[in-house]
């Protein structure tokens, strides 16, 4: 096994404490987000009988992140994460609190949650730069499977909790519930998380972050064993103008990855501006981006449709509630799968192959399947959510030094403006087709991406 080749244990991952502070806090806040997105499109729905507008209240917060991504970004690099993540827990909670208690017009309501999103990927930015300031190599690889897989739990058990709530509290009630979720988050943060300095400007110190110098995946060894990554960092760390960004000795990932995009002069929405455009441009970060944008903004567009798939199909009336699931239980068995049991290597070839089983299931739906075996498909294509993992670790290396937090943001801003475009695609070409052909137009269009990842692959 070459070095480049350790794998890292989930134990090691969970053994760090900053990484389960945020964890804990993580699955709290999406269960907390998915019980108000469906409380407030009950609520939305119950007062004003409006389709559309449930849709909108389910969708609110979404297509904002893009403005805020993009504008907003460079702060998770200029604040301390701390404070950042703790306030970005605090607004939601005193969002649904709002939306609760005060009695506001629904449109009032639908504006202030898209007011909120607009900060998302900032604060969601800073949790995930902390996480890779302190993960390195496979256990940072690691570290991500579990966040996915925590995501897609918690979104069900947010789901499955949202509908005992409202059902025996009522919307309002259920509101106050997510209110709650959202500032045991912030109380998780503000206690578990050690006080950093990771927002200064660079220079102002060199612990960076102001964080231990010891990371999970620098344990034990010597050098060239920390974080299952080579001295030399097989290269991928050259400077695009072809000086490289040397490392602080001793250290490696995000503060030993490549130079600047750009210096950060001027206010926070120029800086973010500047840093966008120049990580879009760099050519390996746009690929990396583009290789987790786009299969999922096609799923998402197929997964939008499945309720009226269902309908369509005549299933049984609560057929799509367990349709939508089936895929993020996939995503759970996929990722401890292949986080488990693969070799880092072996998960970064069989990539390609992933993408193609996150798209191909789905063509088989044109065919009419019972509904055990629908499910059955809808599971299978969720486990290709794997392939997420075979990227993490050159998205890691690829970072610029100074915006890694903004990096993330990027990320987090993509994923949520595509999400929410897929589904209205995707919606279009059912109206015109079928809800049958849409989704495997969707798994098509999912599977031709993992050309381009693997040709890359044999490039590198």
């Amino acid at each position: 096994m070459t070095v480049t080749d350790r794998q890292a244990t989930y134990r090691e991952v969970f053994a760090e404490p900053t990484f389960r502070t945020l964890f804990v806090a993580r699955t709290l806040a999406i269960s907390a987000n998915s019980l108000q997105i469906f409380a407030l499109s009950v609520l939305v729905y119950a007062s004003t009988g409006s389709p559309l507008l449930s849709a909108l209240a389910f969708g609110a917060g979404f297509l904002p992140q893009f403005a805020g991504g993009l504008l907003l970004g460079s702060l998770t690099d200029r604040l301390p994460a701390r404070p950042l993540i703790v306030a970005g827990y605090a607004v939601e909670a005193a969002l649904a609190a709002t939306l609760c208690l005060a009695g506001l017009p629904v449109v009032v309501n639908l504006l202030l949650v898209a007011a909120v999103a607009c900060f998302t990927p900032v604060f969601s930015g800073a949790a995930s730069k902390v996480i890779a300031e302190r993960l390195t190599g496979d256990a940072y690889v690691l570290g991500r499977s579990l966040t996915s897989m925590s995501s897609s739990a918690a979104q069900l058990l947010g789901l499955a909790g949202g509908g005992v709530a409202v059902a025996t509290l009522g919307a309002r009630p259920a509101l106050l519930v997510a209110a709650v979720c959202h500032l045991l988050a912030a109380a998780a943060v503000r206690i578990g998380l050690p006080a950093d300095r990771s927002g200064l400007p660079a220079g102002c110190g060199s612990d960076r972050g102001g964080l231990p110098a010891e990371r999970v995946g620098d344990r034990g060894g010597s050098p060239a064993d920390r974080s299952g990554l080579p001295t030399d960092h097989d290269g991928l760390h050259a400077d695009r103008g072809g000086d490289r960004a040397g490392p602080p000795a001793g250290r490696s990932g995000p503060s030993a990855v490549r130079g600047r995009a750009g210096s950060k002069t001027g206010g926070a929405v120029r800086d973010s501006w500047t840093g966008a455009i120049s990580m879009l441009t760099d050519r390996t970060i746009r690929r990396l981006l583009l290789a987790q944008w786009l299969p999922s903004a096609f799923v998402a567009g197929s997964e939008a449709l499945l309720v009226a798939y269902a309908a369509r199909r005549g299933f049984a009336p609560g057929a799509g509630a367990i349709l939508m699931a089936a895929p993020a239980v996939g995503m759970l068995i996929g990722n401890f799968a292949v986080g488990r049991l693969l070799r880092p290597s072996v998960r970064e070839r069989l990539s390609a192959p992933l993408i193609i089983l996150l798209g191909a299931p789905l063509i088989t739906l044109l065919a009419p399947l019972p509904l055990p075996l629908v499910t059955a498909v809808l599971v299978l294509a969720g486990t290709g959510f794997a392939y997420g993992l075979g990227v993490q670790r050159e998205f890691l290396e690829a970072a610029p030094a100074d915006r890694l937090g903004q990096l993330f943001a990027l990320l987090s801003t993509g994923l949520m403006a595509l999400q929410g475009v897929g589904p209205l695609v995707f919606g279009a070409l059912a109206e015109l087709t079928s809800p049958a052909t849409a989704i495997a137009a969707a798994g098509i269009a999912t599977s031709l991406v993992a050309l381009p990842v693997h040709l890359r692959r044999r490039v590198a």
